[in-house]
C-alpha cells in the first residue's frame, strides 16, 4: 500500500506521485498481483478531471500488470454529513459561549486531534454576533469553533456542524457519558429516515465486563 494523499484534488500532482512510484519501485511492482494506492484522492471535487485520472490509473495498471485499488473515503464522505446539535445554554466568560449537547472529545475528534474548527451552516461571515461553540463535557478547551451569526443564538436552537463524516463515526466514544448521536439519512425526495439510535444499554455494553472482586 502507498498511502500518500490527503484532500488531494490536483490530478497532476497525483499523476506525478504515481510516476515516481512506478519508476522507483518498478522491480517490486512487477512481482505483485494488486496494489492499494490509499485514500485522500478527492475525485468528486467539482470539475475534477476524472477521465484523466482513469487513464493514468489504467496506464499504471497495464505497465505493471497489476490490479489497483483506491480507498475513496475523502471522495465519498466530504460534504455528506452534518452533526446536528442543540444550544442548551449561553454563558459569558470573556466571550459569548453557546454550550451545545455534544463534544469534540466524544463526537467530533477530527476537530480536537487535527485542530480543524467546525463550520456551522447557520453562521455568517457578515454576522455581528460572535460566539464560541462549546461542548457540554468537562474537558478544558473542548470547543468546536468560534464563529458569528446574523442574529443572537437562542437556547433550544439547532445548529448544523457541516462536513462531519470524516472519522467521526469510527472514533466517537462515550466520554463523560455523553449519548451517541442518532444517525439519520435524507432521501432524494427529502424524506428523513432514522437508521440508528443509541441508549444506555449501548453505553453499558461499551464498558465491557467489570471485575468487582477484591
Amino acid at each position: 500500500m502507498f498511502h500518500m494523499n490527503c484532500e488531494n484534488k490536483d490530478v497532476d500532482a497525483f499523476i506525478a506521485i504515481l510516476d515516481h512510484i512506478s519508476s522507483t519501485f518498478s522491480q517490486y511492482l512487477n512481482k505483485l498481483k494488486w496494489l492499494s494506492l490509499g485514500g485522500g484522492i478527492f475525485f468528486t471535487y467539482p470539475g475534477y478531471p476524472i477521465e484523466k485520472l482513469g487513464l493514468a490509473l489504467k496506464a499504471f495498471s497495464e505497465k505493471h500488470q497489476i490490479q489497483l485499488y483506491l480507498e475513496p473515503g475523502e471522495a465519498i464522505i466530504t460534504r455528506t454529513t452534518d452533526l446536528v446539535v442543540s444550544v442548551i445554554d449561553i454563558v459569558e466568560n470573556g466571550k459569548q459561549t453557546a454550550i451545545v449537547d455534544s463534544a469534540t472529545e466524544a463526537h467530533r475528534l477530527d476537530t480536537l486531534i487535527y485542530n480543524e474548527p467546525a463550520s456551522v451552516r447557520e453562521a455568517s461571515v457578515e454576522g455581528k454576533f460572535p460566539y464560541v461553540i462549546g461542548s457540554c463535557s468537562c474537558l478544558a478547551g473542548d470547543q468546536f469553533c468560534e464563529t458569528q451569526f446574523k442574529q443572537p443564538l437562542q437556547i433550544g436552537q439547532k445548529l448544523h456542524l457541516m462536513d462531519s463524516a470524516g472519522y467521526t463515526m469510527v472514533k466517537l466514544n462515550w466520554f463523560n457519558g455523553l449519548k451517541m448521536p442518532s444517525i439519520y439519512f435524507q432521501r432524494i425526495d427529502g424524506k428523513i429516515e432514522l437508521l440508528q439510535e443509541f441508549g444506555y444499554d449501548d453505553f453499558k455494553g461499551s464498558l465491557g465486563k467489570i471485575n468487582t472482586e477484591c
